[in-house]
């Protein structure tokens, strides 16, 4: 398959750090071309990676013809504003999550999609593309520990800098926003259902306005799932599955290094079983189902729909801290 030529929109730690070192690891990706708001720091870029092109401005980027997709790391509240201006240029679009800064904007979004059938469009949930969570999905469909009931789900780190991205709410800062979304995205997948409701306890900075510190329960009709995000303790993050015959573990659940083996544990009665998972890197599976789809003509795994309902429980999680008492969805 003839490489996707792909286009970097901008510099931040997670596309130097992660997702660029996937896609030149790639088959089918090559990475042509980066831009930032300064040329400098584009060509910097460019250098260290040896890009072919860089740009010191995102609409340069979107001029180059060459270019046949684009990855938009940008802060969450330049998502959609710039995913549409992408698309407007023809380019397919990977984004990063949270797909927006709501469900609103979201939807906006998907609508706007919508207008460019021959263009694909997909929020960058990573997990869902490494193999531990596609055997875990596996075993839960298959009654492994009997039905699913309920998960136990954190994700922390420690970031008190007010000049960081994640602490300035006007850009789409706090827990739930950077990594709640996560043990909200996998209670969905794994139940493969929307929550009919949801419970939520929120600490907010005083100063930076943000969520430093998010507790919520999603109820489904199957169980529930309870889950902390934090972006003022101690790094972490775990998640664990329960069901009436059987639990599953997972060592890393959400960033497992792309250098280290990594294994889920299923737990029955006194027996543990231990499944290890080849070496790989899950920014790398998720560039190349997203280019398979550009080329292929087929539908990329995961729409923008999604997306859009992924925030709905963010926006409900915040609702039920507010008003005191259980939402329903």
């Amino acid at each position: 398959m003839e490489k996707i030529k792909w286009g970097i929109m901008g510099a931040a730690t997670i596309a130097m750090e992660q997702v660029i070192p996937a896609m030149l690891k790639s088959e089918f990706c090559e990475v042509f071309a980066i831009a930032s708001r300064g040329i400098a720091k584009a060509e910097k870029a460019a250098g260290e990676f040896k890009i072919p092109k860089f740009y010191g401005s995102y609409e340069d980027l979107l001029g180059d013809k060459e270019i046949e997709a684009v990855y938009i790391p940008l802060p969450n509240h330049l998502h959609v504003e710039w995913a549409i201006k992408a698309m407007n240029a023809g380019k397919h679009v990977l984004v990063e999550k949270p797909i927006a800064l709501s469900s609103e904007q979201a939807q906006y979004l998907l609508k706007e999609a919508e207008r460019h059938p021959e263009l694909k469009i997909m929020e960058a949930f990573m997990y869902k593309f490494h193999p531990q969570w596609i055997k875990a999905k596996e075993l839960i469909d298959q009654g492994a520990i009997g039905p699913l009931k309920t998960i136990q789900s954190s994700f922390s780190f420690f970031d008190d800098d007010p000049k960081s991205i994640v602490n300035k709410k006007d850009f789409g800062g706090g827990s739930l926003m950077d990594i709640g979304c996560y043990p909200i995205s996998i209670s969905r997948f794994l139940f493969d259902a929307e929550p009919e409701s949801v419970v939520a306890s929120i600490t907010y900075d005083p100063d930076t306005k943000v969520d430093i510190l998010a507790s919520g329960i999603l109820e489904f009709n199957q169980g529930n799932s309870t889950f902390f995000s934090a972006i003022q303790l101690f790094e972490g993050q775990q998640v664990r599955l329960f069901g009436p015959q059987g639990s599953i573990a997972f060592e890393i659940p959400f960033n497992p290094p792309p250098d280290q083996v990594v294994k889920l544990s299923v737990f029955k009665e006194e027996e543990e079983k231990s499944i290890s998972f080849d070496i790989c890197d899950q920014y790398t599976l998720q560039v190349d189902a997203f280019s398979k789809a550009v080329r292929n003509g087929t539908t990329v795994p995961f729409g923008i729909d999604d997306a859009v309902k992924n925030m709905i429980v963010i926006e409900k999680l915040r609702e039920s801290h507010d008003l005191g008492k259980r939402v329903s969805l």
